[in-house]
Formats: C-alpha cells, structure tokens, sequence
C-alpha cells in the first residue's frame, strides 16, 4: 500500500490530484490536508512514502511547511506542485530537501512522471531547472541579497514584483496587510531597493518572475 499525503486549499485541486493519482496507481491511500496544521497532525499520526506540497497556504508557509515534514519524517520525499513558476521557489525548494518540483500548469503525465520517479528513489527536475542547477554548481550564479530573504519574504517579493497591491498579498496569503506592510518593508531593507518598481526591476534581473 502506497500513502501519499496531499496538502493544498483548494478542495478542488484536492479533488483532482486523487483522481489523477488513484486512476494510475493501483494499492494506494490518499491523506489530505487544508493547511499546515492538518499536515502536521497527519504526519504525526502515521508515516508516508510521498507528501504532495503546495507553497501557497493560509497561515505558514508551504516551503517552511517542508521544513517541518522533513525534521517530523526524514526520509520521507516530498513533491513541490504549485502554481508558482520554477524560478520563483524551486532551487530553494530543493535546498530544504524536496524530490521534485512540479507546477499546476503542467500536464498530467507530468505530474505522474514526477510521482513515479520520486516514489522510486529518485529525484524530479525539469531540464530548465536542470540548466539552473548546473549553473548553481560550477559557480556561475552569485550569491544574492534575495538568498537572505525568508520564505515567506520571497513570496511577498515575487508577488509585488508582479503587480499586486499590499491588499490583494494579504487576501491571497490570509494575513493582514499590516504584516504585509512589515514584510514589504523588511524585503526593502535587506535588498537596499524602496519603491515597488526597484523591487520589481531586482525580481526581473535575477529571474525571479517572468
């Protein structure tokens, strides 16, 4: 029997993975949570051999989420999927310990590649990230001030980089857009940029965004 744990908010999303998964694995118990919270408690609750991860959750934050899964079961993998493109959030991803990265927008078979692979033994990269990686390893990518951001810092970058306003942030991540204002404000510090098209401008020069 395979267990694999889904943790996302949207019911929907939920709803998909389970048939997409069970229709092409046979012996297989699924477990789902809404949050961080429920994540945890199932992990507690009993091992399993996959965790499906999205990064956008109310509350914590998926990659600190990952963290978490990874300290309460390490040896258990775990797949990154999520609407995020790869150059948001995979490299760091891979750095706290997940199998693969995989986005929303991608096709089926992709996600049961990923699953397959990573249930083996193995490890998912796409060959995009697979240049990324390369180019991490033989030194050609410099460290930067973004790598001193949080998780959650990042995700507030990304999303002000891309237009959204303090309010839109605080309603997509369930916080209120006075914390957002605080993480705004520390983003700023730490990249020594002020104005949202300076932050923007650093999003698209290393790569962040699209």
């Amino acid at each position: 029997m395979t267990r694999i744990l889904i943790v996302d908010d949207h019911a929907m999303i939920r709803r998909g993975l389970r048939s997409i998964l069970t229709g092409a694995f046979p012996q297989l118990e699924l477990v789902e949570a809404r949050d961080a919270i429920e994540a945890l408690q199932a992990g507690e609750k009993a091992a399993f051999d996959l965790a499906l991860l999205d990064i956008n959750l109310p509350g914590r934050n998926g990659l600190d989420l990952l963290q978490d899964l990874r300290r309460l079961h390490p040896g258990m993998p775990v797949i990154v999927l999520t609407a995020f493109p790869e150059n948001d959030y995979a490299l760091r991803a891979f750095k706290l310990g997940a199998s693969g990265y995989v986005t929303k927008q991608s096709a089926e078979t992709e996600l049961l590649r990923a699953v397959g692979k990573v249930l083996a033994g193995g490890h998912y990269v796409t060959p995009s990230l697979a240049e990324v990686f390369a180019s991490v390893l033989a030194g050609d990518t410099p460290d930067s001030a973004h790598e001193t951001l949080s998780n959650r810092e990042l995700q507030v970058l990304c999303s002000v980089a891309r237009g959204r306003t303090l309010k839109e942030i605080a309603a997509e991540l369930n916080l209120s857009e006075k914390t957002i204002g605080t993480y705004r404000t520390r983003i700023s510090q730490k990249l020594g940029v002020s104005t949202n098209v300076e932050l923007a401008r650093y999003a698209e020069r290393h790569h962040l965004v699209d």
